[in-house]
């Protein structure tokens, strides 16, 4: 489940947030200073296994979401503004240079908002992509990802409310005991999930929502709205003048549709070709994860940077950026699983949203893979037990 359209015009409708100049494209600073070379045959030497540019497509424009990836950048990348990508070094823990490149595309509007593992089957230099369990689920057939990556723990998207107008409200079910209309994207699954459960009316949902805040404000916070704990509270309460209070809500992980959105996947039939690099690249990919949520100050700048460079609309405040690290962390979207590994997949968690996901797809016509299980979606088979968040 990628960020929808909606996202960018959030961003555009209200013009608010403005970005400190940033360093041209020849002095541009990433998270990483420059490192030694990583020993030949050593855990981090990629050169050989992997390709020598390992291609990550995102799902959307940069935002601290990703950092873990862009921590990955070595120092002074080339940015391709036209683009919207950004290449370096890959470089490991301390900057090690891992002796291959990187280079992270912006998705979203750089490519069309195409689904992600559209992008991939359609373009096969990607070497991994941003995607969600759920979308895995219903393209299991016609293009079938695996994840060997969850940077994320938690999905960040919520169901948000006002507090002053609805002191009483706690959760997701409480809305659902109102006639209150709840505004979200049309075609979001989770939303598919909540109707059918009852944890929400078919009567109270409008699918019309195009990411503008003018009807929730209009409201006064009356009307129920989602969005992402990383974004919208911080961005409702600190840079829309227009309303300028705290906001509520309710993870929809925490209501029960528990996805893994954001996780890095590869083409489900390239498992064989790329478990060489993989076994090297996943544990370098996780401790990314952990290094950027330790310090993400220099990541962030870049991310920054981009953001304006692309220049397409879309707007990252610093305050933005910085509430997103501190949400992740509090909300445990960024974290260990139920052991003490960052990045690793749970069977359970995953069978329990093919049990949730399989009907309502097949309602919408979706062909899935026939008798699909956690196995097909994906792997622990590259993660490293002992990198964790502290």
């Amino acid at each position: 489940m990628n960020r929808p359209k909606w996202a960018a015009a959030l961003t555009a409708a209200v013009s608010l947030l403005a970005l400190a100049a940033c360093a041209s494209e020849d002095d541009t600073s990433t998270s990483a200073s420059a490192g030694p070379s990583a020993a030949a045959g050593s855990a981090y030497d990629l050169a050989g296994v992997c390709p020598s540019t390992v291609v990550v497509q995102t799902d959307w424009n940069p935002e601290s979401e990703h950092g873990g990836t862009y921590q990955l950048l070595g120092p002074n990348p080339k940015i391709d503004a036209d683009k919207k990508r950004v290449t370096g070094a890959l470089v490991a823990k301390d900057g090690t240079d891992t002796g291959v490149k990187l280079e992270i595309r912006a998705g979203g509007p750089a490519i069309g908002f195409q689904n992600v593992a559209a992008q991939m089957y359609s373009d096969t230099s990607i070497t991994l992509g941003y995607g969600g369990s759920d979308d895995a689920i219903a393209f299991s057939k016609t293009q079938p990802t695996l994840g060997v990556f969850a940077g994320l723990e938690k999905s960040p998207q919520i169901i948000m409310w006002s507090p002053d107008a609805h002191p009483d409200w706690q959760t997701i079910a409480d809305i659902g005991k109102t006639d209150t209309k709840v505004m979200y994207f049309q075609g979001a699954t989770y939303m598919e999930y909540f109707t059918g459960k009852g944890i929400l009316k078919k009567s109270q949902v409008d699918g019309s929502y195009d990411g503008a805040p003018a009807n929730f404000v209009a409201s006064g916070g009356k009307i129920a709205q989602q969005g992402f704990a990383t974004a919208e509270p911080y961005i409702y309460e600190h840079e829309i003048k227009a309303f300028g209070k705290p906001i509520k809500f309710q993870l929809i992980a925490d209501a029960g549709f528990d996805f893994y959105q954001q996780m890095l996947a590869i083409r489900a039939g390239e498992k064989d070709k790329l478990a060489p690099c993989l076994k090297k690249l996943v544990p370098i990919m996780q401790q990314a994860q952990v290094d950027f949520m330790n310090n993400p100050a220099a990541t962030n700048k870049l991310i920054l940077q981009l953001v304006e460079q692309y220049n397409n609309g879309w707007t990252y405040s610093q305050g933005v950026a910085d509430n997103c690290v501190k949400q992740m962390r509090a909300l445990g979207i960024v974290g260990n699983g139920k052991d003490s590994t960052l990045g690793n997949f749970e069977d359970a968690r995953l069978q329990a949203l093919i049990d949730i996901a399989k009907p309502i797809f097949t309602a919408q016509n979706k062909e899935m893979k026939a008798d699909i299980k956690p196995a097909d979606l994906a792997t622990n088979e590259f993660i490293d037990p002992s990198i964790g968040l502290k």
